[in-house]
């Protein structure tokens, strides 16, 4: 059975990944909004990975008994200054989630709570992925600012190989 610690983390973890979820859909309307189709799909694309993230640790706490106890989700950023700051956002936001997964991992590792290390591992994983993809994205942006379409070129090419593949 894991710690109270490690159930309370991953409840709150659960919350982000669903506030992810929901960040990365107003991100994907903005971007429909400026008729930026390839950016739109991309970050709804992002938004389905973090619910399928939340639900993969909604399972998880069921699986072991554990009640879930789902909290509220704050709104999400909607107004943005150029093309550029949505990214900016979202890098922003990946790298956080990286530190919480770390503080997961080292929780359960802490309280000798091997199922829940092992089960975390796949995030730590899947984080070095995630803000590699928003790095490369905001890079990109950073260097064809002047020249957004360029951009929207970029994820119609890559998107598939940034992890925003369907």
């Amino acid at each position: 059975m894991p710690s109270e610690t490690f159930v309370e983390a991953l409840r709150s973890q659960i919350g982000r990944e669903f506030a992810a979820a929901h960040q990365y859909t107003a991100i994907g309307t903005h971007y429909e909004s400026q008729t930026f189709p390839q950016l739109a799909r991309f970050f709804y694309r992002q938004a389905d990975e973090e619910r399928e993230h939340a639900m993969k640790m909604v399972n998880y706490l069921v699986e072991i008994g554990v009640p879930v106890n789902l909290g509220e989700i704050p709104a999400p950023v909607a107004d943005f200054d150029d093309h550029v700051a949505p990214i900016r956002l979202a890098l922003g936001h990946e790298k956080s989630v990286t530190v919480s997964i770390a503080k997961l991992f080292e929780t359960a590792r802490d309280t000798r709570d091997y199922a829940s290390e092992a089960f975390m591992q796949w995030f730590v994983s899947e984080q070095v992925e995630e803000e590699a993809t928003m790095q490369a994205l905001l890079d990109v942006a950073e260097r064809v600012r002047d020249f957004p379409m360029m951009l929207e070129e970029f994820v119609a090419r890559e998107g598939d190989a940034m992890g925003a593949g369907g």
